[in-house]
């Protein structure tokens, strides 16, 4: 196949076009420093500077949409809220556009979205058919889908990839949880109590090749069949470490720290991948400590 793909130099994109070349695909990466790509994914793959310049999408047989900034890296101002909002919407849209515009559009897109459509929903159990809670991640979230469905005709089915925390070796929330960790000082945030629902990238790669195969469409929730705690997850990537997690990170703490961004961490959602599962798709992966002894060891 050929495929277009954003995002490409991000935790999914850098794992995932290994795969798809390994499989004999085609791929050509939208990006806005070619520079960069290069370093991260070699100097043999098809690079464009954006989207601006082109005027249809005719030749490619699918679309993986990634691209998106890193939604908990920086506290969220209302300039952030934009800048995560534009940095999803806008080539999202002009994809659709150039869907709209071509005369043998794509039979496929793919593209991003988060378990934070569904906002903080405690201790619900949450299918893709789940009410959401109406906050700031849903609506980033719903609008991002909104907006992809566009893509969706007679020729070109969409799928939306609710993703859970991936876990990767050097990147994610990973990255920036092990040094604390490794020096004995992790545990569990706030009371702990909190759904994290998480996914191996290795799924997380198999899932979206399974959804490029496979004749789907509509929302899949990209997580392990088996979401913990928070308190789970600290101890599973302690006992992974070998070392201690038991120093609590108070919820007043975390608010001052990440403000309204907390939510990330001191919400979740128990999330189940109920559709990618009804399709048939097995995970490898469903045991936490099995996957982090497999992403850190």
């Amino acid at each position: 196949m050929q495929i277009l793909l954003t995002g490409g130099t991000g935790l999914i994109g850098r794992h995932l076009i290994p795969r798809l070349r390994q499989l004999g695909h085609e791929i050509t990466v939208v990006t806005r420093s070619p520079e960069k790509a290069r370093q991260v994914l070699g100097s043999d793959i098809t690079l464009w500077k954006g989207l601006a310049e082109r005027q249809n999408l005719d030749g490619f047989d699918a679309v993986i949409n990634l691209a998106g900034e890193p939604i908990a890296d920086k506290r969220w101002t209302e300039q952030q809220k934009q800048r995560l909002c534009n940095s999803r919407w806008q080539i999202t849209q002009r994809l659709v556009d150039l869907f709209k515009a071509s005369n043998t559009p794509p039979s496929v897109l793919i593209s991003g979205s988060a378990t934070g459509y569904y906002g903080d929903l405690g201790e619900v159990v949450v299918t893709e058919e789940e009410p959401p809670h109406n906050e700031f991640t849903h609506k980033l979230c719903a609008r991002w889908e909104q907006i992809a469905c566009g893509a969706q005709s007679e020729t070109t089915r969409v799928c939306l990839l609710r993703t859970g925390v991936v876990l990767a070796p050097k990147g994610g929330i990973l990255a920036k949880m092990l040094p604390v960790f490794k020096l004995g000082l992790g545990g569990p945030i706030g009371n702990g109590r909190q759904y994290l629902a998480w996914i191996h990238v290795d799924d997380m790669v198999n899932g979206i090749l399974w959804l490029l195969d496979n004749d789907l469409r509509g929302p899949f929730n990209m997580v392990s069949p088996y979401p913990v705690r928070n308190e789970q997850f600290a101890h599973a990537l302690g006992h992974a470490l070998h070392r201690p997690a038991v120093v609590r990170a108070p919820a007043t703490a975390v608010r001052l720290m990440m403000g309204e961004s907390a939510v990330l961490v001191l919400g979740g959602q128990r999330a189940l991948p109920k559709r990618l599962e009804a399709a048939g798709f097995a995970f490898r992966w469903f045991d936490l400590e099995d996957a982090l002894g497999d992403v850190v060891g």
